[in-house]
């Protein structure tokens, strides 16, 4: 048997972790998709919330010859793409920032239930469409981000179909019609240990509930959530890393977020 010195060990160990892909290069090879709303004046919110305004400041040549744009913006934090943070129900849990980063980022499981919601506009997700993805897939893991897909994201902006209603303020809150989570559901989740939940849909509890039930059992569990999510119809069902970081609001109950989902290399969107 021929014996191997330890300098030639380490130079093959040196050569091997060269030929590594480093993470940059498995960044710049992966799909990147954006699964976030514009902000402007289409924006959804709450019935009861400020909408979104943008107050331009400046956006001409100055005399001194250049060109300058600058503008000032106003909105609530739930609207839009966003996040809630388990401070919106859950008294002394995390406000947006004291949400750790590492919780913002992770692996997606993508759990489709668009035909469930295209028949019920006021479906609640389950804990048996938990157990039906994972007889499918896998089980979620501990530290998944789990996103919730129930085709609602192809209403954005039409406030009717999307919401319910056109009407806003306190009035309009009883004719919103949408689908969300059971808490059956959030039970399940909490239990699994997930990271974050999100959903393409105003609300993680539906359009008719009045005691929102899964806001304040993630909430409680310190679990943040994400609302209004764009394009899940893209995303694979496992596969995809999630990125989303809010603005960073010093006890906000949650905030605009930009979130966006990384495939692989060789991964084909949906």
């Amino acid at each position: 048997m021929k014996l191997v010195s330890l300098a030639a060990l380490a130079a093959l160990a040196t050569a091997a972790a060269c030929a590594r892909p480093s993470v940059s290069d498995q960044l710049a090879r992966a799909t990147w998709l954006d699964l976030t709303y514009d902000f402007d004046s289409t924006t959804i919110y709450w019935p009861t919330a400020k909408p979104f305004r943008l107050e331009v400041v400046s956006a001409q040549r100055t005399p001194a010859g250049y060109y300058y744009a600058a503008n000032n913006f106003a909105a609530a934090e739930h609207g839009g793409t966003h996040l809630d943070a388990p401070a919106h129900f859950a008294e002394g849990k995390h406000t947006t920032d004291q949400i750790p980063i590492t919780q913002l980022a992770g692996a997606a499981c993508v759990i489709d239930v668009s035909r469930q919601a295209e028949a019920d506009r006021d479906y609640r997700i389950t804990a048996a469409d938990l157990a039906a993805w994972e007889q499918a897939h896998a089980p979620i893991p501990e530290g998944a981000i789990v996103l919730f897909r129930t085709g609602w994201g192809s209403r954005w902006p039409d406030r009717a179909r999307y919401l319910g209603t056109t009407n806003t303020g306190s009035a309009a809150v009883p004719e919103l019609h949408f689908p969300g989570i059971d808490a059956s559901a959030a039970r399940g989740l909490v239990a699994r240990k997930v990271r974050a939940v999100g959903i393409d849909t105003p609300s993680i509890d539906y359009g008719q509930s009045h005691t929102f039930d899964t806001h304040q059992t993630l909430f409680a569990a310190d679990i943040p959530a994400f609302e209004n999510v764009a394009h899940l119809s893209a995303l694979p069902a496992t596969g995809a890393f999630v990125i989303a970081l809010p603005m960073k609001i010093r006890g906000g109950s949650g905030g605009p977020l930009r979130i966006v989902a990384v495939l692989p290399e060789g991964t084909v969107p949906q």
